[in-house]
């Protein structure tokens, strides 16, 4: 955890998009959202693209509310702050994340 916060984790993948918040410090994972999650594949048409991104985005932040957390440091796995990522970063900011 980089000053005590718990990371916000993305991985996306050719066709899908997933995101979890993991307390490093412990090794546990506080919260997550994925596009393969039954109740959002009807919702959407595909997992591959920024609408996702930002359904996944506002999910995650819903679940951290509830865990108890507010304030996560962002982790982009490597991939550029560009289209997916930045759309579920967005829509995480939105939902009340700080980072």
């Amino acid at each position: 955890m980089a000053n005590g916060r718990p990371r916000l984790s993305v991985f996306r993948s050719s066709k899908q998009i997933y995101a979890q918040i993991i307390d490093d410090a412990q090794g546990h994972t506080l919260a997550s959202a994925s596009s393969l999650e039954k109740d959002l594949r009807e919702k959407l048409k595909t997992g591959a693209d920024t609408a996702a991104a930002a359904e996944i985005g506002k999910l995650v932040a819903e679940r951290a509310k509830a865990a108890g957390v507010t304030k996560v440091v962002f982790d982009r796995s490597g991939y550029i702050y560009h289209g997916r990522v930045k759309a579920l970063a967005d829509a995480a900011r939105e939902g009340g994340l700080e980072f």
